[in-house]
């Protein structure tokens, strides 16, 4: 059984009986929306609702096949980047879902897209110093200084040089998924998390109905 296959039957076993599924890129986005939901104050696994992390945006179709109307017939919706756009629609079109491929259109079905990605999204959100301040936190703030001084990061502004560090290392990346949302503090979040937690009550009170 290939990587995929066995991250298709774990989503379908998780899905049993859920009331839909968010699909995402990676478990850093996956983390992301679960510390989104806690700041919230929802429990979305009491919701009935699985975030599936797909392991890359090519397997969208893949995921929406299994868990979408060809499958177990969940309500689906989801995060994506910007520049992966037509690959989501491709994927949800096939899956059944067909829709205008655009960013109004997606959002419609309930898929939010990133401007470059969800740790842009975040970055920007948090600001750059209060993520120094976590990166200092984390006990990585000599790690990052190093990683500054090389030729290809010395020219890039900061907040490059900063999101470029957190994806250097998958744990790393999936652990700043969560720290990121949680360092928002006062500050509001990416619209397209909001917009996905917003959508996500409205389909669970639906779903009760």
């Amino acid at each position: 059984m290939s990587g995929l296959e066995e991250d298709l039957a774990a989503a379908r076993a998780q899905a049993q009986g859920a009331s839909s599924v968010v699909l995402v890129e990676g478990h850093s986005d996956r983390e992301a929306v679960l510390a989104m939901a806690d700041r919230h104050g929802r429990d979305l696994a009491a919701e009935g609702v699985v975030v599936a992390a797909m392991g890359g945006v090519t397997n969208t179709g893949h995921f929406a096949e299994a868990l979408g109307p060809h499958g177990l017939g969940l309500p689906l919706s989801g995060l994506y980047d910007a520049a992966e756009r037509s690959d989501v629609h491709r994927g949800l079109f096939q899956a059944g879902l067909a829709g205008k491929c655009s960013r109004s259109g997606l959002a419609a079905r309930g898929f939010h897209e990133c401007d470059a990605d969800l740790e842009d999204e975040l970055i920007r959100a948090v600001g750059t110093q209060r993520l120094l301040e976590l990166v200092q936190a984390e006990g990585e703030g000599r790690g990052f200084a190093t990683f500054r001084r090389q030729p290809a990061q010395r020219d890039r502004p900061l907040h490059a040089c900063l999101h470029r560090f957190i994806g250097t290392r998958s744990g790393r990346k999936i652990r700043y998924g969560r720290l990121l949302v949680e360092a928002l503090g006062p500050n509001p979040a990416p619209e397209p998390l909001e917009a996905l937690l917003h959508g996500l009550g409205t389909r669970v009170r639906n779903a009760d109905v």
